[in-house]
Protein backbone atom coordinates (compact mmCIF):
# COMPACT_ATOMS: atom_id res chain seq x y z
CA UNK A 1 0.00 0.00 0.00
CA UNK A 2 1.37 2.80 -0.82
CA UNK A 3 2.38 5.76 1.73
CA UNK A 4 0.86 9.10 2.36
CA UNK A 5 3.55 11.02 1.45
CA UNK A 6 3.87 9.16 -2.07
CA UNK A 7 0.85 9.34 -2.84
CA UNK A 8 0.68 13.56 -2.09
CA UNK A 9 3.83 13.81 -4.05
CA UNK A 10 2.08 12.13 -6.90
CA UNK A 11 -1.08 14.36 -6.93
CA UNK A 12 1.35 17.09 -6.56
CA UNK A 13 3.49 16.14 -9.81
CA UNK A 14 0.16 15.84 -11.87
CA UNK A 15 -1.05 18.81 -10.71
CA UNK A 16 2.44 20.61 -12.04
CA UNK A 17 2.58 18.60 -14.72
CA UNK A 18 -1.26 19.63 -15.82
CA UNK A 19 0.02 23.36 -15.22
CA UNK A 20 2.63 22.99 -17.46
CA UNK A 21 0.96 21.37 -20.37
CA UNK A 22 -2.40 23.12 -20.56
CA UNK A 23 -3.28 26.90 -19.76
CA UNK A 24 -5.52 25.37 -16.27
CA UNK A 25 -6.50 29.29 -15.00
CA UNK A 26 -8.05 29.84 -18.02
CA UNK A 27 -10.04 26.56 -19.57
CA UNK A 28 -11.23 26.95 -15.88
CA UNK A 29 -12.47 30.27 -16.32
CA UNK A 30 -13.79 29.50 -19.30
CA UNK A 31 -15.56 27.17 -18.17
CA UNK A 32 -16.73 29.07 -14.89
CA UNK A 33 -17.89 31.52 -17.19
CA UNK A 34 -20.51 29.33 -19.49
CA UNK A 35 -21.83 27.93 -16.50
CA UNK A 36 -22.59 30.74 -14.59
CA UNK A 37 -24.16 32.22 -18.44
CA UNK A 38 -26.47 29.28 -18.29
CA UNK A 39 -28.00 29.10 -15.12
CA UNK A 40 -27.14 32.59 -13.55
CA UNK A 41 -27.88 34.93 -15.87
CA UNK A 42 -30.38 36.07 -18.19
CA UNK A 43 -30.62 35.75 -22.00
CA UNK A 44 -30.33 38.59 -23.88
CA UNK A 45 -30.99 39.95 -27.79
CA UNK A 46 -27.90 39.69 -30.13
CA UNK A 47 -27.81 43.45 -30.70
CA UNK A 48 -27.94 44.00 -26.90
CA UNK A 49 -24.55 46.04 -24.98
CA UNK A 50 -23.15 42.84 -22.29
CA UNK A 51 -20.93 43.88 -19.94
CA UNK A 52 -18.45 41.67 -17.36
CA UNK A 53 -16.80 42.68 -14.63
CA UNK A 54 -13.17 42.22 -14.01
CA UNK A 55 -10.09 43.40 -11.69
CA UNK A 56 -6.21 42.99 -12.25
CA UNK A 57 -4.77 41.33 -10.39
CA UNK A 58 -0.93 40.39 -9.81
CA UNK A 59 -0.77 38.08 -11.79
CA UNK A 60 -2.02 40.13 -14.68
CA UNK A 61 0.78 43.03 -14.26
CA UNK A 62 3.69 43.88 -16.72
CA UNK A 63 7.17 43.70 -15.16
CA UNK A 64 6.96 47.33 -14.54
CA UNK A 65 4.27 46.26 -11.79
CA UNK A 66 2.31 49.51 -11.85
CA UNK A 67 -0.26 48.38 -14.74
CA UNK A 68 -2.33 45.74 -16.26
CA UNK A 69 -0.09 43.57 -19.25
CA UNK A 70 -1.15 44.82 -22.69
CA UNK A 71 -1.35 40.94 -23.43
CA UNK A 72 -3.77 40.57 -20.80
CA UNK A 73 -6.72 42.88 -22.43
CA UNK A 74 -7.43 40.54 -25.00
CA UNK A 75 -7.19 37.79 -22.64
CA UNK A 76 -9.99 38.98 -21.23
CA UNK A 77 -12.00 40.03 -24.40
CA UNK A 78 -11.90 35.98 -24.74
CA UNK A 79 -13.81 35.94 -21.28
CA UNK A 80 -16.27 38.71 -22.43
CA UNK A 81 -17.10 37.03 -25.87
CA UNK A 82 -17.67 33.58 -24.18
CA UNK A 83 -20.11 35.50 -22.15
CA UNK A 84 -21.56 37.33 -24.99
CA UNK A 85 -22.01 33.96 -27.46
CA UNK A 86 -23.80 32.32 -24.33
CA UNK A 87 -26.28 34.69 -23.81
CA UNK A 88 -27.65 35.80 -26.37
CA UNK A 89 -26.91 32.46 -28.16
CA UNK A 90 -24.76 33.11 -30.85
CA UNK A 91 -23.14 30.18 -30.80
CA UNK A 92 -25.68 27.34 -30.08
CA UNK A 93 -27.14 28.74 -33.28
CA UNK A 94 -23.69 28.68 -35.21
CA UNK A 95 -23.01 24.77 -34.17
CA UNK A 96 -26.91 24.12 -35.14
CA UNK A 97 -25.86 25.46 -38.71
CA UNK A 98 -22.84 22.64 -38.48
CA UNK A 99 -20.48 25.90 -38.44
CA UNK A 100 -17.38 27.00 -36.35
CA UNK A 101 -15.96 30.50 -35.66
CA UNK A 102 -12.06 31.68 -35.20
CA UNK A 103 -10.88 34.73 -34.16
CA UNK A 104 -9.73 35.99 -38.21
CA UNK A 105 -8.19 39.62 -36.66
CA UNK A 106 -7.95 42.16 -33.89
CA UNK A 107 -6.97 45.93 -33.11
CA UNK A 108 -6.80 47.36 -29.41
CA UNK A 109 -6.20 51.02 -28.35
CA UNK A 110 -4.93 51.54 -25.01
CA UNK A 111 -5.85 55.23 -23.60
CA UNK A 112 -5.06 55.27 -20.40
CA UNK A 113 -3.73 52.35 -17.47
CA UNK A 114 -5.50 50.12 -15.61
CA UNK A 115 -3.94 49.77 -12.22
CA UNK A 116 -3.18 46.91 -10.22
CA UNK A 117 -6.48 45.63 -8.25
CA UNK A 118 -8.57 48.02 -10.35
CA UNK A 119 -12.10 47.01 -10.86
CA UNK A 120 -13.26 47.48 -14.85
CA UNK A 121 -15.71 46.76 -16.97
CA UNK A 122 -15.65 45.37 -20.53
CA UNK A 123 -18.82 46.26 -22.82
CA UNK A 124 -19.37 43.81 -25.70
CA UNK A 125 -21.14 43.97 -28.44
CA UNK A 126 -21.72 43.73 -32.39
CA UNK A 127 -21.31 46.48 -34.44
CA UNK A 128 -21.53 45.33 -37.86
CA UNK A 129 -21.33 41.67 -39.77
CA UNK A 130 -21.18 40.37 -43.61
CA UNK A 131 -21.25 37.18 -45.01
CA UNK A 132 -18.32 35.57 -43.57
CA UNK A 133 -17.51 37.64 -40.54
CA UNK A 134 -19.10 39.31 -37.42
CA UNK A 135 -17.12 42.26 -36.02
CA UNK A 136 -17.23 42.76 -32.42
CA UNK A 137 -16.79 45.77 -30.22
CA UNK A 138 -15.30 45.60 -26.63
CA UNK A 139 -14.49 48.48 -24.34
CA UNK A 140 -12.93 48.48 -20.76
CA UNK A 141 -14.28 51.23 -19.09
CA UNK A 142 -13.42 51.74 -15.30
CA UNK A 143 -16.90 51.93 -13.34
CA UNK A 144 -15.33 54.62 -10.82
CA UNK A 145 -15.18 57.47 -13.51
CA UNK A 146 -16.96 55.93 -16.19
CA UNK A 147 -13.55 55.86 -18.49
CA UNK A 148 -12.81 54.17 -21.47
CA UNK A 149 -9.41 52.98 -20.94
CA UNK A 150 -9.26 50.50 -23.90
CA UNK A 151 -10.80 49.68 -26.70
CA UNK A 152 -10.72 46.50 -29.20
CA UNK A 153 -12.56 45.40 -32.09
CA UNK A 154 -12.02 41.60 -33.21
CA UNK A 155 -12.98 40.05 -36.44
CA UNK A 156 -14.62 36.53 -35.76
CA UNK A 157 -14.64 34.62 -39.16
CA UNK A 158 -17.29 32.05 -39.55
CA UNK A 159 -16.85 28.78 -40.68
CA UNK A 160 -19.16 26.29 -43.01
CA UNK A 161 -22.10 28.69 -42.29
CA UNK A 162 -23.18 32.20 -43.68
CA UNK A 163 -22.78 34.93 -41.02
CA UNK A 164 -25.94 36.98 -42.58
CA UNK A 165 -28.31 34.23 -42.67
CA UNK A 166 -27.05 33.61 -38.62
CA UNK A 167 -28.04 37.15 -37.54
CA UNK A 168 -31.61 37.74 -40.18
CA UNK A 169 -32.47 34.27 -38.35
CA UNK A 170 -31.51 35.81 -34.74
CA UNK A 171 -32.69 39.14 -35.66
CA UNK A 172 -36.23 37.70 -36.36
CA UNK A 173 -36.82 36.35 -32.93
CA UNK A 174 -38.66 38.29 -30.74
CA UNK A 175 -35.99 39.51 -27.63
CA UNK A 176 -36.06 37.44 -24.99
CA UNK A 177 -38.27 39.80 -22.79
CA UNK A 178 -41.02 40.02 -25.45
CA UNK A 179 -41.18 36.44 -25.62
CA UNK A 180 -41.71 35.88 -22.26
CA UNK A 181 -44.39 38.44 -22.71
CA UNK A 182 -46.08 36.76 -25.42
CA UNK A 183 -45.65 32.85 -23.50
CA UNK A 184 -49.38 31.66 -23.64
CA UNK A 185 -50.89 34.25 -26.14
CA UNK A 186 -52.61 32.31 -28.77
CA UNK A 187 -52.71 35.60 -31.27
CA UNK A 188 -49.24 37.32 -30.72
CA UNK A 189 -50.04 39.86 -33.61
CA UNK A 190 -52.22 42.04 -30.64
CA UNK A 191 -51.90 41.41 -26.95
CA UNK A 192 -54.87 42.07 -25.35
CA UNK A 193 -55.04 43.50 -21.26
CA UNK A 194 -58.27 44.23 -19.00
CA UNK A 195 -58.09 47.24 -17.34
CA UNK A 196 -60.97 49.11 -15.14
CA UNK A 197 -63.17 51.39 -17.30
CA UNK A 198 -64.40 53.26 -13.90
CA UNK A 199 -65.15 53.32 -10.42
CA UNK A 200 -67.64 50.49 -10.70
CA UNK A 201 -64.71 48.31 -11.49
CA UNK A 202 -66.15 47.50 -15.20
CA UNK A 203 -63.72 46.00 -17.45
CA UNK A 204 -62.87 46.98 -20.83
CA UNK A 205 -60.31 45.43 -23.37
CA UNK A 206 -57.90 47.59 -24.13
CA UNK A 207 -55.60 46.59 -27.73
CA UNK A 208 -51.71 47.63 -26.92
CA UNK A 209 -49.51 47.87 -29.70
CA UNK A 210 -49.13 44.92 -32.23
CA UNK A 211 -46.09 42.99 -32.42
CA UNK A 212 -44.49 42.60 -35.37
CA UNK A 213 -41.91 39.68 -35.93
CA UNK A 214 -41.19 40.11 -39.32
CA UNK A 215 -39.58 44.13 -38.51
CA UNK A 216 -36.60 42.80 -37.22
CA UNK A 217 -33.82 45.53 -35.95
CA UNK A 218 -31.44 46.67 -38.96
CA UNK A 219 -28.51 45.95 -39.88
CA UNK A 220 -25.91 48.60 -38.45
CA UNK A 221 -24.01 50.91 -41.22
CA UNK A 222 -20.40 49.54 -41.40
CA UNK A 223 -18.39 52.14 -39.18
CA UNK A 224 -15.62 54.08 -40.37
CA UNK A 225 -13.02 53.01 -38.13
CA UNK A 226 -13.69 49.01 -39.11
CA UNK A 227 -13.92 49.84 -42.97
CA UNK A 228 -10.31 51.84 -42.67
CA UNK A 229 -9.09 48.60 -40.82
CA UNK A 230 -10.61 46.49 -43.64
CA UNK A 231 -8.57 48.50 -45.89
CA UNK A 232 -5.36 48.52 -43.59
CA UNK A 233 -5.65 44.05 -43.94
CA UNK A 234 -6.67 43.64 -47.45
CA UNK A 235 -3.30 46.11 -48.33
CA UNK A 236 -1.32 43.45 -45.69
CA UNK A 237 -2.80 40.60 -47.22
CA UNK A 238 -1.65 42.14 -50.82
CA UNK A 239 2.15 42.53 -49.70
CA UNK A 240 2.20 39.02 -48.24
CA UNK A 241 0.87 37.30 -51.21
CA UNK A 242 3.34 39.65 -52.87
CA UNK A 243 5.92 38.66 -50.59
CA UNK A 244 6.75 41.67 -49.18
Amino acid sequence: MLSPCVIAVAVLGVIVALHLLFELHYFTRSLLTVVVCLFCKKKRHVLDTLSVRGICLTSDIDVLLYHMNNARYLREVDFARIDFYQRTGLLGHISAKGGGVVQGAATIRYRRFIRPFTIFRIDTRVIYWDSTSLFMEHRFVTPKDNFVRAIAVCRQRLIDCNAEEIMTDLLSRPEPKMANQLAGVSNPSAVIEMEPEDKDNKMHTVVLDPVKPNMPPGKPDLPLEVAKWLESIEISSANLRNGC
